[in-house]
């Protein structure tokens, strides 16, 4: 989905001035933002995003009554069960009330504590993005393939598994290695995950699976969060082929104490604003209508001109460039990184609260395609993935934020920084993904190689990423 200004009828009220002059509020406006008795779809979307930026000016600037005035208006447009438009303003208006909310930690706390986190509802909705969309699967096609032509003629092999909670990886790698032509090696995999049922259930698949494809295979099984980890507990052997895989979980470590970055306003102006704002309004719309592009300059998101990622600056982490150091310490034959192709981790919060929208409103369009609105495991998934996603960004600061999306070109430079060098993704693992895309039978969901790595994409854009690296 796009988010751009939208075709108006004759006579609209909507569109005396352009999108960009229409959205640019400034955080001192007092205006209660009254809405049209009748608003079509395509204008309904229009008065959202209006709302949600100047909310998000107002949340910045501690003005809570006029929060509150756009809250409760976005409340009579936004709906987490109507249009993508309205699914997505719900999510951001809520984080948004979060953040309000995190200025009074008392209540913050109360709210909080009896949340309760169950861990078979998370593996559930691991399950259904699994399911309902094509990226996780063809993340683990294109790592398993590197896997394996690295990993020929080894006969131990050691992975570790820096994020541990779908068996489909490792059962389709346990497969492919009892395919080898000299047989399978002797396979180790170390499982990290904070939650230990998660571990217990990752062990039973995969013992499961080796033992009927006889393959002498042990699964060691670490209880901890990525930056609690103890590299010594790893137990790295002389001799053995070590390959680590990270999918979706690297981007926690940069978590920063950033105090610093609250005791100004995060919504201070800049040129880099503007250009962030016209990257969200020239998205292309599929399900709300045509948008006024002819009002604004040629301009596609993720070019070098004007996009956020030039914009955002390179946040230094302590805690992430230590732990790539260390995993460079272990010497490993190969690293695998997926991770979501997208700026999240900014000090601005305008800046972020554009990338994720522009983000997640390509993700909900995606699952448009796959399956209807109206079924509740997609309910569920949008409110507690993606949704708490959302919130993260958005309504946390500090080591709390742990939602620190960033894009391939930084990574690269952490990663190579820490010593590594970038691996061509193998040729045979993209005809694969592609094929597999081809038999998935639904258009909008493509591949992109750059320099060696694979985009995950949406239409042309990358929603996610895929990297190989070594020691």
């Amino acid at each position: 989905m796009q988010i751009v200004g939208m075709v108006q009828d004759e006579g609209s009220s909507l569109v005396s001035s352009s999108p960009l002059q229409l959205m640019s509020l400034s955080p001192g406006i007092g205006s209660p933002y009254p809405l049209p008795r009748e608003l079509k779809p395509e204008e309904r979307g229009l008065w959202l995003i209006r709302l949600l930026l100047a909310c998000a000016n107002h949340v910045a600037y501690g003005n809570i009554e006029h929060s509150n005035i756009c809250l409760e208006r976005i409340s009579q447009l936004a709906s987490p069960d109507g249009d993508t438009m309205q699914r997505i303003a719900a999510y951001f208006s809520h984080a948004l009330a979060l953040r309000i909310l995190k200025a009074w930690t008392g209540v913050d706390k109360a709210l909080n504590s009896t949340r309760i986190k169950s861990v078979s509802e998370r593996i559930l909705v691991q399950q259904l993005f699994y399911d309902f969309c094509p990226f996780m699967k063809l993340s683990y096609l294109v790592m398993n393939q590197a896997i394996i032509e690295t990993l020929e003629g080894e006969k131990v092999v050691h992975i570790i598994d820096l994020n541990s909670f779908e068996p489909a990886q490792w059962i389709n790698l346990l497969q492919l290695l009892s395919a080898r032509p000299e047989g399978p090696p002797h396979l180790r995999i170390t499982g990290i995950h904070e939650q230990k049922e998660v571990l217990d259930m990752m062990a039973l698949r995969l013992n499961e699976e080796a033992e009927k494809l006889d393959i002498p295979f042990q699964y060691v099984r670490i209880s901890s969060k990525l930056e609690n980890l103890d590299l010594e507990a790893l137990s790295v052997k002389t001799g053995e082929a070590l390959v680590i895989s990270s999918v979706l979980q690297l981007h926690t470590l940069l978590s920063v104490d950033d105090e610093m970055y609250r005791r100004s306003p995060p919504f201070a102006s800049s040129g880099s604003n503007s250009a962030n704002l016209q990257r969200v309004l020239q998205m292309k719309q599929r399900t709300l209508g045509e948008w006024l592009e002819r009002e604004l300059p040629p301009y596609y998101p993720g070019s070098d001109s004007g996009s956020a990622s030039s914009a955002l600056s390179f946040n230094p982490s302590p805690r992430m460039t230590s732990f790539l150091n260390a995993l460079h310490g272990l010497s490993p034959k190969l690293m695998v990184i997926a991770e979501q192709e997208s700026n999240h981790n900014g000090s601005n919060l305008e800046e972020r609260l554009l990338e994720a929208l522009y983000y997640y409103a390509n993700v909900f369009d995606c699952l448009d395609l796959t399956v209807q609105r109206a079924i509740a495991e997609r309910q569920k998934l949008e409110k507690m993935m993606f949704g708490e996603e959302i919130k993260n960004i958005i309504a946390s600061e500090g080591v709390e934020r742990k939602e620190r999306h960033e894009k391939l070109d930084k990574w690269a430079v952490r990663l190579e920084m820490a010593g590594f060098g970038k691996v061509s993704l193998s040729y045979n693992g993209l005809l694969q993904a592609g094929a597999f895309l081809r038999g998935y039978g639904f258009e909008g969901y493509n591949l992109k190689e750059e320099d060696g790595c694979v985009l995950l994409c949406w239409k042309n854009t990358p929603l996610y990423s895929v990297s190989a690296w070594r020691r």
